[in-house]
């Protein structure tokens, strides 16, 4: 981004860049890709490290992502089977985090901000995500290392198996 789009000020004006052009400048700046959870992202480390899960799978023992939301964009209901995810919140507004812990359970809402600028969703438990303002920019840390192997959607689930719980607006 150029230095005058960065302190808002073009030929001596003062002007806010738009969402859009702030959100298209950090996906070219990082290189990230759609998400088919919705949103942007980039793979920025993969550990050499392996590990060997409680279930047999070997994983890498860390691995970790930027993760962009738009304001209109959502991290539909996903999860992530045999490992924890650090949600960390990096630029921009503040990201509502929801989780579903078990099928009976009601969503808990999480907050990622400047003040509360991490939040961890335990392995198994779903989750989704939408940025409060114009975007919010993460980084996300899967311990044991992500795989998409071990990564569900809520959406190809059969409808009977869904939680009680979960907000219908996130699928």
């Amino acid at each position: 981004m150029s230095d005058h789009l960065r302190q808002g000020t073009i030929t001596g004006e003062h002007l806010k860049p738009s969402s859009t052009m702030e959100l298209n400048n950090l996906v070219h700046q990082f290189q990230l890709l759609p998400h088919p959870e919705g949103g942007w992202y980039r793979e920025v480390h993969r550990s050499s490290i392996q590990v060997k899960r409680a279930d047999g799978e070997t994983r890498s023992a860390l691995t970790t992502v930027l993760f962009l939301l738009g304001a209109d964009e959502v991290s539909r209901w996903h999860r992530v089977i045999g490992a924890d995810e650090t949600w960390n919140h990096l630029q921009g507004s503040a990201l509502t985090l929801f989780k579903l812990a078990d099928s009976k359970a009601r969503p808990e809402s999480l907050r990622l901000a400047s003040d509360s600028p991490v939040q961890t969703i335990p392995a198994g438990s779903w989750m989704a995500a939408r940025s409060e303002g114009d975007f919010t920019l993460m980084s996300c840390c899967v311990g044991p290392g992500f795989d998409f192997r071990d990564f569900e959607m809520l959406a190809d689930q059969p409808v009977e198996t869904w939680p009680e719980g979960v907000l219908k607006a996130l699928i």
